[in-house]
């Protein structure tokens, strides 16, 4: 494959999981309702299948 298609590809796939996953994240807070406080412990798994690809990010989401 050419390098800037790759890219090309690489970058729309992430935009699509950016922009999905930011609203599912503010659904899932919205839903939790008004007066939360704390955080909120967020994990990513990125995986490919028919690889060993296994990528986890975590992270806590302050929502006071």
């Amino acid at each position: 494959m050419d390098e800037d298609k790759l890219n090309m590809a690489i970058r729309k796939f992430l935009k699509q999981v950016g922009v999905t996953s930011q609203k599912k994240i503010e659904e899932t807070i919205n839903a939790l309702g008004d007066g939360q406080s704390g955080s909120l412990k967020m994990k990513m798994v990125l995986t490919a299948e028919g690889t060993d690809l296994n990528h986890v990010i975590e992270g806590n989401i302050d929502l006071s």
